[in-house]
């Protein structure tokens, strides 16, 4: 399963081990900012992907916004979900207005994390 990660504060690859996560059947890629996100998306076709909020150059709605926009228009495979993990509980669900399939505070995630990877289960 591969994940794309942007986040520009924490190491969510850490945190998600730290918390006893096992990461052995993951592949898992962050991005310290969001510069370029769509063609990291792209380029890495993840199952995944993490958006933050609050990151340079361009907040985790907007790009939630231009992955949409990618989709729409056919540029684009949309990740399998799309989850925001800002610490701000509004950015959220204003990306799940948008369009996000969750939205978790990112010190939930590890707690978080079981359910995704359950659902992509289901998928599959």
């Amino acid at each position: 399963m591969r994940i794309l990660v942007f986040e520009d504060s924490y190491d969510i690859e850490a945190m998600l081990v730290s918390a006893g996560l096992d990461s052995t059947q993951l592949k898992i890629k962050q991005n310290w900012n969001s510069e370029n996100a769509i063609k990291e998306i792209k380029s890495w076709n993840p199952d995944i992907v993490l958006l933050d909020h609050f990151m340079p150059p361009t907040n985790g709605l907007e790009v939630l916004k231009a992955i949409n926009s990618s989709v729409s228009a056919g540029e684009l495979i949309r990740p399998r979900l799309v989850v925001g993990i800002s610490t701000a509980g509004f950015a959220n669900r204003a990306m799940q207005e948008a369009g996000a399939d969750h939205g978790v505070k990112k010190f939930k995630l590890p707690e978080f994390f079981p359910t995704l990877i359950s659902e992509l289960s289901q998928e599959i």
